[in-house]
């Protein structure tokens, strides 16, 4: 199981904790959680481990609970000033998450955070704050999600066969569909779910804001133990894969957009070299090849595909289309 199914869990588990300072049974938080007392238990003794304070009591018929004294656990912090602009002003960068759990506890914190910091100081972060600006184009709100979200990142963990209402791109009305859901992956403002699609008979990515809703069952699946998002999508472009095996991309920008290809990691298998006229070839290894199409064409005449030709073609044919449309 990935680390990243242990932190959900676990996540899930500090917030229950911490949340009203209420004593929890293991039972109550299996209940909670639809998972079972023993892997509770497991995950009490590795946050613990990791130096979690988690206060034992022992109630009625000898039953253990356990509770998280937040106040002690921060009783060492203390933040300067600086410090805490650089939260505070960081928070912006956090809005593409809206509606997600992650969102709805930062925003619990810099509430507490502005209560703590007196009007003067605060006014002065607030104008500070206007030299900063993130500028986002077509990312997703999930404001109002946050449960549906809790609901998949629990079936990912617990690794229950999930059924989902899923409007595709081409469906007119949402569609059920049946998924081993596998994780979550953020890319340019939306989440995608990474599930097996037993349908089928292969892996496929769900964007979150065209899921209508979400029921998980008691039925379990096998995640293949070697399964690794980023492994999974090394060979992709965004989040389009493909079942084939990587190909060689060649690129050449022109001098004009040369440098701005040099400044930025487009893909871990990137070799960029600079050429002799001032152009720039990015050398890519990659499964599918319609995200990278896009990309190209977003460059106009500035960019070529040296091969493979495949690639050329589908930008050519993509081109004859563009131009009947202006006619």
């Amino acid at each position: 199981m990935s680390d990243a199914v242990h932190f959900i869990r676990q996540w899930w588990l500090l917030r229950q904790l911490s949340a009203s300072g209420a004593n929890w049974t293991l039972q109550k938080l299996a209940d909670e959680h639809s998972g079972s007392t023993k892997t509770v238990r497991r995950d009490l003794d590795a946050l613990s481990a990791v130096g979690f304070q988690l206060r034992e009591s022992v109630g009625p018929h000898g039953k253990k609970a356990w509770r998280i004294n937040t106040a002690e656990i921060l009783a060492g912090v203390s933040l300067t000033f600086d410090e805490i602009a650089a939260l505070y002003l960081g928070r912006r960068f956090l809005e593409p998450l809206a509606g997600t759990p992650i969102w709805e506890a930062s925003q619990r914190a810099f509430r507490k955070m502005k209560l703590g910091v007196d009007e003067t100081a605060l006014n002065y972060l607030d104008k500070f704050a206007t030299a900063f600006h993130q500028a986002t184009v077509g990312g997703s709100d999930y404001a109002g999600r946050g449960e549906l979200i809790d609901q998949l990142m629990i079936a990912i963990e617990d690794q229950v066969i999930t059924a989902i209402q899923y409007n595709g791109a081409s469906d007119c009305e949402p569609q059920q569909v049946t998924i081993h859901p596998y994780g979550i992956v953020y890319h340019r403002g939306s989440l995608y779910i990474v599930a097996f699609a037993p349908h089928r008979d292969s892996l496929r990515h769900y964007k979150l804001d065209r899921i209508h809703s979400v029921t998980t069952g008691t039925e379990k699946f096998t995640r293949p133990p070697d399964f690794r998002r980023a492994d999974h999508l090394a060979s992709t472009f965004g989040v389009f894969h493909s079942s084939g095996e990587p190909q060689q991309v060649h690129i050449r920008f022109r001098p004009k957009v040369a440098r701005y290809i040099q400044e930025h990691r487009w893909h871990p298998s990137q070799i960029v070299t600079e050429q002799s006229d001032g152009s720039a070839l990015i050398e890519l290894q990659l499964a599918d090849l319609h995200e990278v199409k896009a990309w190209v064409l977003s460059f106009g005449a500035k960019a070529v595909v040296e091969e493979p030709e495949e690639l050329r073609e589908m930008i050519l044919a993509d081109l004859k289309s563009l131009r009947g449309a202006y006619r």
